[in-house]
C-alpha cells in the first residue's frame, strides 16, 4: 500500500496529530478530548474522527465505549509504518530521540543491505544495472540543490533492493527511505561529509561482477562511510553515531470514541 497521501486540511490534521503523539505531547494513555481538538485544530468533527481513524490504522490511537478515544502505547504503534516513520523525522529540529532512531534504522539497514546487495549481484538484470548506473552518475554531477544528492541516493538504494527479485525485500524501502532521506538532508548540508560516489560506484561494479562476497564487502564499506558522515554532526551526548542511519496516562479531557471497525488507513506499500 502506498504511504498516507497530505491531502488539504484532513492530511493535516492527521499529521498534527501523530506529531503530537510522536513527540509526547500528547502521551500514551491519555483520553483525547475531541471537542477541544475540534476547537483548537478549526476542523469538522466528521474530519477529525476521519483523521483519528487514519491513526488507528497505524495503532497509535484505539476507542472504547465509556473511555473514548485514547493513545495507544508505543509498543502498540507500527513503527516501521513508511508515515510513521517520517512524522517523527518531519516533526522539528534534530533531537536526541531523533538521533537514536537513525541509529536504530542503521543497525537495520546493517542487516538487510548486506545480505540484499549479495542476492542483487546474482540476480541483477541489465535493467537493474542501468537504474543502479543511473543513479550513480546522477550523484556525482554537481547541482546547486542538495536536495538532487538525497533523490540520486534514494534512488541508487531503491533500485537496489529491486534488483533482489524479492518482493518483500523491495517493499523494506519504505522502512529504509524515510530514515535514509532524512540522514541525507544533514549530512549533504554538511561540508565535510566524505564523497559518496566511490562508494556507491565500487557496489554497483561488485553487483556488475556478479561477486556477492565483493558487493557484500563494498556494501559494509559504504555503511561504515555513511556512519562516519552522521557521527560527524553527532553531539557529545550522543556518543559514537554509529552506523548509517536510513541510518532508536492523564486524560487530556474527556472524549468522545471513534469507530473504528471500518477504519481506513495506509501503512507500507
Amino acid at each position: 500500500m502506498t504511504p498516507y497521501a497530505r491531502r488539504g486540511v484532513h492530511g493535516q490534521t492527521v499529521e498534527a496529530l501523530a506529531r503530537r503523539i510522536l513527540g509526547g505531547e500528547i502521551p500514551e494513555g491519555a483520553t483525547l478530548d475531541l471537542v477541544a481538538l475540534q476547537s483548537e485544530l478549526d476542523v469538522s468533527l466528521t474530519a477529525l474522527r476521519e483523521s483519528l481513524k487514519v491513526l488507528a490504522a497505524k495503532g497509535m490511537v484505539d476507542a472504547r465505549q465509556k473511555r473514548g478515544t485514547f493513545v495507544r502505547a508505543r509498543a502498540d504503534w507500527n513503527l516501521l509504518d513508511a508515515d510513521v516513520l517520517r512524522w517523527q523525522f518531519e516533526g522539528g529540529p534534530t533531537t536526541g530521540a531523533e538521533r537514536s532512531l537513525l541509529r536504530n534504522l542503521a543497525e537495520v539497514r546493517a542487516i538487510i543491505e548486506p545480505a540484499a546487495v549479495r542476492l542483487a549481484a546474482e540476480r541483477r538484470t541489465e535493467a537493474d544495472l542501468l537504474l543502479l548506473e543511473t543513479a550513480v552518475e546522477a550523484m556525482g554531477r554537481e547541482e546547486t540543490d542538495p536536495g538532487h544528492a538525497v533523490d540520486a541516493d534514494l534512488a541508487f538504494h531503491r533500485a537496489l533492493l529491486a534488483a533482489t527479485h524479492n518482493e518483500l525485500l523491495e517493499r523494506m524501502e519504505m522502512v529504509i527511505e524515510s530514515g535514509l532521506a532524512h540522514r541525507d538532508r544533514i549530512v549533504h548540508s554538511s561540508p565535510h561529509s566524505e564523497d559518496p560516489v566511490p562508494a556507491h560506484r565500487a557496489v554497483l561494479d561488485a553487483v556488475r561482477d556478479r561477486d556477492p562476497q565483493a558487493a557484500e564487502t563494498a556494501m559494509r564499506a559504504l555503511l561504515d562511510q555513511a556512519g562516519r558522515d552522521l557521527a560527524r554532526l553527532d553531539g557529545p551526548e550522543d556518543g559514537t553515531g554509529s552506523g548509517d542511519a536510513t541510518g532508536t496516562g492523564d486524560a487530556i479531557g474527556s472524549g468522545d470514541a471513534i469507530g473504528t471497525d471500518d477504519t481506513e488507513g495506509s501503512g507500507g506499500r
